[in-house]
């Protein structure tokens, strides 16, 4: 009877505690955008920012939509890391696309885990997972209730 008490207790206490961490957050579509990032050290290694479009039903999050853009506003699509529309420096367009291509990892890493620390960074797009993380911080502030 002493052992089932207990349980019960701990079992009361985890949930207490799981639910005071918990937000809410109200059913919608949510934009946001992250700083602009600037490497002043290499601006070849990428400046910019990226920007989520989170979509939440029944409280949790259904879809996401993250993209990185130029200072200057031009998508980082299949076309970042060339210069003039070639390949000049093969290297720097394999680590640029490997980038591009973290965005849809991450947006897709958040919807099925649905909680933004359980999305890991990967190596060589540290900034897009930084633009990421700030991004969608930043949406789901918006949706919060």
């Amino acid at each position: 009877m002493k052992r089932k008490k207990f349980m019960m207790g701990i079992i009361f206490l985890l949930c207490g505690l799981t639910a005071c961490g918990s937000k809410s957050y109200a059913d919608g579509i949510y934009k946001a955008q992250s700083q602009e990032y600037i490497n002043e050290e290499d601006s070849a290694a990428g400046n910019g920012y990226g920007v989520v479009t989170l979509t939440i039903s029944g409280g949790v999050i259904t879809d996401c939509q993250f993209q990185t853009f130029e200072l200057d506003g031009t998508l980082k699509d299949e076309e970042y890391g060339k210069e003039n529309g070639e390949v000049a420096n093969r290297d720097f367009y394999n680590k640029a696309q490997k980038a591009r291509a973290a965005c849809d990892y991450y947006a897709e890493q958040l919807v099925e885990k649905g909680d933004l620390s359980d999305v890991d960074a990967i190596s060589g797009a540290t900034v897009n997972y930084q633009e990421f993380q700030e991004a969608v911080s930043e949406a789901l502030k918006q949706a919060e209730q």
